[in-house]
């Protein structure tokens, strides 16, 4: 029995998960709980859902970003992407998308000349996952400007939130599987492709668990795409949201 004591220790302290639910709870409360109900999937890195070939490397970041874009819900939103090592600058005019409504229920934005950019580093053409990461989050950094009220635990945690909410709209796994990568030793090593990453591997695991409970996805459905050292951690994560922190899931289950 002692020996098994260290695996009845939570994943997370109960302030930090106690967040991660919150942040949930303000991205249903802002960014459209039927969107996130009806249509947003768990969005793999595959040719199910990243299909079709390109003839250039330029062409291959379009259809990636238009995907993306897609799978945000944020197709009616003045989104620009621009070449490798643009200058990525806020709009000179105030880009308003009307209602906050995402994906098929979503009304086109205001007519603006404004639009909003992103632009890659052509390095993530060699990690297609790191690539869809960065994509996310810069939308769930837009996205999340757009909310009606401060986000849990304040803006001083930006890119903590952000990063939560990609994982809201579907993006968890390339997060998580893109959250920690080690250089390859020996001399046949190439060049490591990173993504920089403000929630660890495990923690951002934590939120995909919580993505899959709120989606009432089959543990199959996202484990053959996490990463293998992830995955004993995804499955006591999901054992946790639903033990200790049934309340919570059953509260986020209220709206929409």
């Amino acid at each position: 029995m002692l020996f098994g004591l260290s695996d009845r220790r939570p994943l997370l302290d109960e302030t930090y998960a106690g967040w991660m639910f919150d942040v949930y709870a303000w991205a249903l409360r802002n960014f459209d709980p039927v969107m996130f109900r009806d249509e947003t999937l768990l969005v793999t890195p595959s040719n199910e859902h990243f299909p079709g070939r390109a003839n250039n490397p330029e062409a291959m970041a379009q259809l990636i970003f238009d995907r993306v874009v897609a799978y945000a819900g944020m197709a009616h939103w003045p989104l620009k992407l621009l070449p490798p090592d643009s200058c990525v600058l806020e709009p000179a005019a105030e880009v308003r998308v009307i209602a906050g409504a995402r994906g098929s229920r979503a009304t086109a934005s205001d007519t603006t000349s404004a639009s909003l950019t992103l632009s890659y580093d052509p390095h993530h053409l060699n990690n297609p996952e790191a690539m869809i990461a960065v994509f996310a989050h810069t939308l769930a950094h837009y996205l999340g400007t757009s909310a009606t009220e401060p986000p849990p635990g304040g803006t001083e945690n930006w890119p903590h939130v952000t990063e939560v909410l990609a994982v809201f709209l579907g993006f968890g796994l390339m997060f998580a599987n893109t959250a920690l990568v080690l250089p390859r030793g020996g001399c046949c090593g190439g060049p490591v492709v990173r993504r920089q990453a403000y929630v660890s591997q495990h923690d951002i695991t934590y939120a995909l668990a919580i993505f899959s409970a709120l989606k009432g996805l089959p543990q199959k459905a996202v484990l053959r795409h996490l990463k293998n050292p992830l995955r004993g951690h995804f499955k006591k994560a999901l054992r946790e949201i639903k033990g200790t922190y049934a309340p919570r899931l059953q509260a986020l289950q209220q709206y929409g």
